[in-house]
């Protein structure tokens, strides 16, 4: 006689890299709703966000997304001030400032600055990246957001730095 109960497959856990990938083409996508991206776009990270956020979230967020709310907020917030030119994995985050001539004292800030401080410093590069329309791998600045380790976040900055060296150096010559 044979089980009749269903199989259960276990779920697991999705990348930040494709999280990242699948929310920035959704934002981007002619077919997100106008509106949804407009109020996230409007969002102030200071504030409660508006349901659209929520709406968003429990979609298309992992299960625990809850934990880092503002985190995945400024997220979500700066992905839509992008939109469409959003997520480019090809595109470090610390070389696109570098080529875009973002200042070494912004960047010096940023990367030393806590949480509340570094989400409204990263939504300010945002906007002059988005005001160039600059696409950058949008991994880099979910990392930052979402990374509470020391030496993770050490790591971070660290290769942040050297793509914005790297390619600072090359601009310059």
């Amino acid at each position: 006689m044979q089980n009749s109960q269903p199989e259960v497959v276990e779920k697991t856990p999705e990348s930040l890299a494709s999280i990242i990938g699948r929310i920035s083409g959704l934002i981007a996508s002619e077919h997100f709703p106008n509106s949804d991206r407009a109020a996230l776009k409007r969002m102030n990270p200071k504030k409660e966000p508006p349901l659209s956020f929520y709406r968003f979230a429990f979609r298309h967020l992992s299960q625990n997304w809850q934990t880092q709310r503002k985190a995945w907020q400024a997220v979500l917030n700066g992905m839509a001030l992008m939109s469409p030119h959003i997520h480019r994995p090809d595109q470090p985050l610390g070389k696109v400032l570098a080529e875009e001539r973002y200042s070494e004292a912004r960047l010096e800030r940023l990367l030393g600055a806590g949480d509340e401080i570094q989400r409204t410093l990263i939504l300010r590069a945002v906007r002059f990246l988005a005001a160039k329309k600059q696409a950058v791998n949008w991994v880099d600045i979910a990392y930052l957001l979402l990374t509470h380790e020391p030496d993770k976040r050490e790591n971070l900055h660290m290769n942040i730095a050297r793509h914005y060296y790297q390619n600072l150096e090359s601009k310059e010559q």
